[in-house]
């Protein structure tokens, strides 16, 4: 049972995180892109373990704070599994050609100045059909990093046009889990949400797309690039390429479409891409294998290990070497590592009030409509970095600024649009963040590499800020109107 807990005072509070900036700020001037095999982890193990000790000063039982990080772990479970997942469907995918052919016929298909501009659309386009922007990365967003690298395209420039369409399809799906959890915490419908939200997110994806469309029309690709002929003929004398390989991003799509939870759907696309693998890539299977005398050994072999750990196809080219070796699910285990280290560090946090006690300091400063959206952003984004998780991300702010709205004669909407506009998008921008962590480690680019580029994540908070400082289109409650919806409520709630 918790003891009697004292307040934080503002100065406990910052204790942990200064710490954590601090050794962070460490760990990538002394390991560089290292920093994610280990030494962020420890540090943010290190600060929970300070956070933990302000805890216990404050009057926090252990017992209660080791209840707040287990719940807090238990919060970031659904994502850990999607990503061993992720980890097998890009293993089968890669083994029964689908990602090849993604990249071989992609490479036929895009020019190089228009490549980045069709990336930001063809991400949106999946990810605003299946409502996720992980399963969009995991798949389209492997194939396109595969396509840029052998355009002469950087890979963290590839990486942020493929961030940010499958975070604007993502935030603009009613399919998406976030785009449901916000209007839920604000007390809006999930449609008026939506309509309400492409007033921010319409410009910001807009300015994302003339973005690119600069870049690639200015973009040098002389001598960056493999030649395109030598990739593609690498690739076709390995694999049995062909149109029917689609048939397996279709049918994962279809799957999600169809409202399949998120880990049932990833199975059976993995599952798929193996099935797919043993009718069109017979060869490869006995090559991976080493089994030469039973198609159904060296099958189950070479697909299992596919799922669980390293596969290298081998071909006369360095580049495409590099782009068909995956790592299954044992390539995830250093990314769920990070995402448990830094559930800890949210966890002990919360036990000590720290979190609150931060963002309530803040609030007491906005005074304006648009301050207030600013100050809703950035606690969001606070959030991001100290929770890890951009679900927390939602929920807290919801909570904690809800009555402030309301009081303020603003309607639920604009609180709902505010939490995705500074919770949802930003969470893949900080490394340690789940959805920082599992993007980067998908498409093999590291987050500070691909943060510059993801323009889309970058501009939307700073539109939303803009629009509400000038007070554009703010819905706000007729006089009265509020009261009467919150009797409403009541009664639906209490209707005896």
């Amino acid at each position: 049972m918790e003891k009697t807990r004292r307040e934080a005072t503002l100065f406990q509070a910052f204790i942990p995180i200064i710490f954590l900036i601090t050794f962070l700020v460490f760990n990538v001037i002394y390991f560089g892109d290292a920093t994610l095999d280990g030494s962020n982890q420890v540090v943010l193990i290190l600060a929970a373990g300070i956070a933990g000790i302000i805890a216990i000063r404050l009057g926090s039982a252990w017992s209660y704070i080791m209840e707040r990080i287990v719940k807090s772990i238990s919060s970031a479970m659904p994502s850990i599994l999607i990503l061993l997942l992720i980890g097998a469907l890009a293993g089968t995918w890669m083994i029964s050609g689908v990602v090849p052919a993604m990249i071989y016929y992609g490479l036929k298909l895009f020019h190089p100045s228009i490549f980045l501009f069709a990336t930001v659309i063809i991400t949106s386009i999946v990810s605003l059909a299946t409502g996720s922007s992980w399963s969009t990365i995991a798949t389209m967003g492997i194939a396109l990093i595969g396509i840029g690298q052998a355009l002469g395209i950087g890979e963290g420039i590839v990486a942020g046009a493929v961030i940010s369409g499958a975070y604007f399809g993502d935030k603009m799906s009613p399919l998406s889990d976030t785009t449901n959890l916000a209007p839920a915490m604000a007390g809006t419908d999930l449609f008026t949400h939506i309509r309400y939200m492409t007033i921010t997110t319409v410009p910001s994806i807009i300015i994302t797309l003339i973005i690119f469309l600069i870049i690639g029309f200015t973009y040098n690709f002389e001598g960056n690039g493999a030649d395109v002929s030598a990739v593609l003929m690498a690739i076709d004398t390995r694999f049995n390429i062909n149109l029917w390989l689609f048939l397996v991003p279709a049918g994962l799509i279809t799957i999600i479409i169809l409202k399949i939870p998120p880990l049932p759907a990833i199975l059976a696309g993995s599952l798929l891409g193996g099935a797919f693998a043993i009718i069109f890539q017979p060869h490869l299977l006995y090559e991976i294998s080493g089994v030469d005398t039973s198609f159904f050994k060296a099958s189950y072999i070479s697909v299992m290990q596919s799922i669980f750990g390293d596969v290298t196809i081998a071909t006369s080219n360095e580049m495409v070497n590099e782009l068909l070796s995956t790592s299954g699910m044992a390539g995830m285990l250093n990314t769920i590592w990070l995402i448990l280290a830094a559930m800890v560090f949210g966890g002990a946090m919360e036990s000590a009030g720290l979190l609150v006690k931060l963002t309530s300091s803040v609030i007491k400063y906005a005074k304006s409509t648009g301050s207030l959206i600013a100050t809703t952003i950035a606690t969001s984004i606070f959030f991001n970095i100290t929770a890890s998780d951009q679900y927390i991300a939602i929920v807290v702010p919801g909570r904690m600024y809800a009555s402030t709205y309301k009081k303020r004669g603003l309607k639920p909407e604009v609180l709902s649009r505010t939490l995705e506009d500074g919770g949802t998008i930003t969470s893949v921008l900080v490394p340690w963040n789940t959805c920082g962590a599992t993007q980067s480690r998908v498409l093999g680019v590291s987050t500070f590499s691909y943060l510059p580029f993801a323009f889309f994540n970058l501009i939307n908070p700073i539109v939303s800020i803009l629009i509400a400082s000038f007070n554009y289109k703010i819905r706000r409650y007729k006089e009265g109107e509020a009261l009467q919806n919150e009797k409403q409520n009541d009664k639906n709630i209490n209707p005896n």
